[in-house]
């Protein structure tokens, strides 16, 4: 007996799809490039049409960190996948970074792309990142979406766990001598986030942008802290997300993609209540 033709047609995608290899972000040649900026050499993959997108991930990660978030938007936005200075494929040779660092890069890659502004998603490091580039590079953002960002480096803004695992971390790292250049780059970016930032809360009211501070109600972010920076900034939104550790756009991607996606489209945000 002959199956059904309908039956035939899923058979048929499902091998297509079974086939199809998975985009290699962070490593897509046909979608990546090199920009030469401030005296180092930028490493960004570009995906979509429409309003620009740029895409800030956090410490010691790259691009490939986006893999659920780019599919979804660059269904209507220009999506940039920036590999910040000393990670992925992006090199650094200096001897030490910092987030305001990392901010004017991204407002010199926005302005070598000929963009006169994009709406921004940062994750972690890249939330600060996003932060220090809407206050110090205002007409750079249209609107930016932050989860799991910090202000400074102690207990009062990562949870106590993370702070002591950082603090051994510095201890036993802090007498070697690196000859290794990834583990010596590995120490920099470490020093990093054991280092930075220091921006002072009522630095965030020079934050024109409308801005949607996010984090997980489990994150290694004291929820308070988080509180804190939504507080401070001029025009907010707030999510904390339910069951979520840090990795909020990874373990809840669907409803993280859509959320973002809402307030980049929001035809107004109004301002936090104090």
């Amino acid at each position: 007996m002959p199956r059904c033709p309908l039956i035939l047609l899923f058979l048929v995608l499902g091998q297509l799809a079974w086939g199809q290899k998975a985009v290699p972000y962070g490593q897509n040649p046909a979608a990546g490039k090199f920009a030469t900026v401030r005296g180092i050499k930028l490493y960004y993959e570009t995906y979509g049409t429409g309003a620009p997108l740029l895409l800030l991930h956090g410490n010691g990660g790259s691009s490939q960190d986006f893999a659920k978030t780019i599919p979804y938007f660059a269904r209507k936005h220009r999506v940039i996948a920036l590999d910040s200075r000393a990670h992925g494929q992006s090199v650094d040779a200096g001897d030490s970074l910092s987030f305001e660092l990392l901010a004017d890069d991204c407002a010199a890659l926005l302005t070598h792309l000929r963009l006169d502004s994009a709406y921004v998603l940062g994750w972690s490091d890249g939330g600060i990142t996003a932060l220090l580039l809407a206050q110090r590079h205002p007409g750079k953002v249209k609107r930016l979406a932050v989860t799991g960002a910090n202000l400074w480096p102690d207990s009062t803004a990562l949870m106590p766990e993370l702070w002591q695992q950082m603090k051994r971390g510095y201890q036993e790292g802090r007498t070697q001598t690196f000859t290794d250049p990834k583990r010596r780059n590995d120490w920099k970016v470490f020093l990093l986030d054991w280092r930075h930032p220091h921006v002072p809360l009522p630095m965030l009211a020079g934050i024109k942008a409308p801005a949607f501070i996010i984090a997980g109600d489990r994150d290694v972010i004291r929820p308070e802290h988080t509180v804190a920076i939504y507080q401070s900034v001029p025009r907010a939104w707030l999510w904390i997300i339910p069951n979520s550790g840090h990795a909020t756009l990874h373990e809840h991607a669907d409803e993280f993609n859509r959320k973002v996606d809402e307030f980049f489209r929001a035809k107004s945000i109004s301002a936090p209540a104090h």
